[in-house]
């Protein structure tokens, strides 16, 4: 895989609030593919003093491959498990960066089934040995319960007609059998008289995606623990794609930070930190992140 396959998102942006120093202990919660990592370690010049964390196999095959990360402790585990273990071991690191959401690579293999445009199994996994599959909840949930992670991970004001549509079509066999049924159950959106660009099952298809890997619970429980890992003088920095991810970084953060004499942690963006347009313009999946960041 070619280092410009996934392109990391906000990377000015993760340099400028990491703010990485020569000799600076580094832990990325969700390394992917090492885009963020390898520029940070360009300037902490101490690969031996990072750890890199996925779920993925195929990202950590990537991760232990890359001469610019040799010396990096890399750990195959979701980040709220590696979390637990790295307080355990009472770690502290200087630098802690999570990068929500999926991958470049993720979306661009069918096999995975996390596109819509790309035809594949209804798989939607990060980590494949898992038990839970988008298939799983597509062909077996009530439809209730499917109805209800449409709404509360997807926030899809049509959920219970598209749940009930995707119970009738049942069984349903890939990723474009899917958006189709949805789209057929809820035609595209009209805002101010333009039809939108969105495909109708993009909300669905994401909604299924964080149920999958449970990632709103693994965020609500990681940060506390990311909080105890950082070491003083420390930085966090989290980008989500998410507005229900964003939300719960939002208030954490602003619990930990807020406007009193004694918060324990400094915001450092009062507002969310999006991508300029001159990064929209190489980069069009980073239109939906966003970036916060508190200091110890």
């Amino acid at each position: 895989m070619e280092d410009n396959v996934h392109i990391p998102v906000l990377l000015n942006e993760v340099l400028r609030y990491l703010d990485p120093k020569a000799k600076d202990t580094y832990l990325d919660l969700t390394a992917g593919y090492g885009g963020h990592a390898k520029k940070v370690l360009e300037r902490t010049q101490s690969a031996a003093s990072a750890t890199l964390v996925d779920r993925d196999q195929n990202a950590i095959d990537y991760l232990g491959q890359q001469k610019s990360l040799r010396g990096a402790e890399i750990i195959k585990s979701d980040f709220l498990s590696a979390c637990g273990e790295l307080r355990a071991q009472g770690r502290q690191y200087k630098l802690i960066l999570a990068d929500l959401g999926v991958s470049s690579p993720h979306l661009d293999n069918a096999e995975r089934g996390f596109s819509i445009r790309n035809n594949g199994p209804l798989d939607m996994r990060m980590d494949t040995t898992q038990a839970l599959t988008g298939e799983e909840i597509v062909n077996s949930y009530t439809e209730s319960e499917l109805a209800g992670v449409l709404r509360d991970y997807g926030e899809e004001p049509k959920a219970r007609r598209i749940a009930a549509a995707i119970v009738a079509s049942r069984p349903v066999a890939n990723t474009h059998e899917l958006a189709e049924i949805i789209a057929r159950a809820v035609p595209k959106r009209r805002v101010h008289g333009v039809t939108s660009k969105v495909h109708p099952a993009t909300k669905s298809f994401q909604a299924i995606r964080l149920a999958v890997n449970d990632e709103l619970g693994q965020l609500r429980l990681a940060l506390p623990i990311m909080t105890e890992l950082l070491a003083p003088g420390g930085r966090i920095v989290v980008i989500s794609f998410h507005s229900l991810e964003d939300r719960i970084v939002k208030q954490f953060f602003h619990d930990q930070a807020g406007d009193r004499y004694d918060a324990p942690f400094e915001d450092l963006t009062k507002r969310p930190v999006t991508a300029s347009e001159e990064e929209l313009g190489f980069n069009p999946r980073a239109r939906s992140a966003k970036l916060r960041a508190v200091a110890k």
